[in-house]
C-alpha cells in the first residue's frame, strides 16, 4: 500500500493567483485519493520562518513532503500527474 503525502500551498492573502490556486488544489485533492493526502494552506506572513526555510520566493508555491516542488501554480494536468506519481509509490 502507498503512503500518504503532505501537500502545502504557500500563499498570500492579497494574491489573486493564490485564491485560484487554492480552489484548484482543493478540487484536485478531492478528486484524487484524499484519504492519503494531507493538505494544508500556509499564509506566507503567518509562517514566515518556515516559508523562508523552504526557500520560497513567490506565491503561490507548492511544497510536497517538505520539499519545494512548484514555484508558481503549474497546470492542473501537470500537478495531477505529479500527485498521482507520488501516490503510486
Amino acid at each position: 500500500m502507498s503512503t500518504a503525502i503532505v501537500i502545502e500551498l504557500i500563499s498570500a492573502s492579497v494574491c489573486n493567483r493564490c485564491s485560484i490556486a487554492k480552489k484548484q488544489l482543493r478540487n484536485l485533492v478531492e478528486e484524487l485519493d484524499n484519504d492519503r493526502i494531507q493538505y494544508r494552506e500556509i499564509d506566507v506572513l503567518e509562517e514566515f520562518d518556515y516559508v523562508v526555510s523552504l526557500a520560497v520566493l513567490r506565491t503561490p508555491s507548492i511544497v510536497i513532503d517538505g520539499k519545494l516542488i512548484f514555484t508558481g501554480m503549474p497546470s492542473s494536468k501537470r500537478l495531477k500527474v505529479e500527485l498521482q506519481k507520488r501516490l503510486a509509490i
